[in-house]
């Protein structure tokens, strides 16, 4: 069933730079999607209309059935981002407090506060940490802990933008597993990267998009043949001919 759905959406920026151009794509509940492409392909922006960051210039989104335009805040309730800056939508004074954010300007009540918090923290394994200070944090804690806040507002899909861009190598594999079990929760899951090789074995789709156009959708193992053509590196397992394969076991 259908969660996302946009036809013949069509964005332009201010200063005339078309973004988006005739993209209509489905997502489905509980899907877990790639969305790839070079830097300045459209990928971000096409996040953006998912939960009313921007509007369409022309065309639809509907998220539940509902037009994004008309009703952005439903969209938010069901559509969290977390945004390649993950620093950046961090506000609050402790972990706790940031998390909480979200919830409490929904007005729900203390104990479903805490207790959505307290689930939250504890599906990105940051239990224990309510009281430390989100600036002290590891670069991968904090990406962890911006999972977190969305998580806490409940939402049916869960949107990462570049979610491995600046992390080391332990804290992306900590960010990829807590992903990964999120999906086997039942999350819907939207990622965008220009970097495959982490992400891609566990993609249920791929979508590549160039210069604001979908220009292949599919299947992981079938779109990344020829992938290179669009400015994207294919997993070093696919370029030595061994097909996608997992990046950590």
């Amino acid at each position: 069933m259908a969660i996302i759905k946009t036809s013949n959406l069509f964005h332009r920026f201010p200063d005339g730079t078309t973004s988006l151009s005739d993209v209509s794509l489905t997502f489905n509940r509980g899907e877990f999607t790639v969305i790839a492409g070079a830097n300045g392909s459209g990928k971000t922006t096409l996040l953006r209309h998912f939960n009313g960051l921007l509007f369409p210039q022309s065309g639809t989104v509907l998220v539940g059935g509902t037009s994004v335009k008309e009703d952005p805040m439903a969209a938010r309730r069901q559509v969290g981002m977390v945004f390649q800056d993950a620093e950046s939508q961090i506000i609050g004074d402790t972990v706790y407090d940031d998390t909480a954010f979200g919830p409490e300007n929904l007005r729900l009540q203390r104990p479903e506060i805490n207790s959505r918090v307290a689930q939250a923290l504890t599906d990105v394994n940051l239990t224990g940490f309510e009281d430390r200070s989100p600036h002290n944090l590891s670069g991968g804690e904090k990406r962890r802990l911006a999972i977190a806040g969305v998580l806490a507002m409940a939402p049916q899909v869960l949107m990462m933008d570049e979610p491995f861009s600046n992390l080391d190598y332990p804290a992306t594999c900590t960010v990829l597993s807590q992903v990964v079990k999120l999906h086997e929760a039942g999350h819907t899951v939207i990622i965008t990267t220009h970097d495959l090789e982490k992400v891609i074995a566990h993609a249920q789709r791929l979508i590549v998009m160039e210069k604001g156009h979908v220009v292949k959708d599919g299947l992981p193992d079938e779109v990344i043949v020829g992938i290179e053509q669009f400015g994207i590196r294919p997993p070093c397992s696919v370029q030595l001919g061994k097909g996608i394969q997992p990046w950590v076991n």
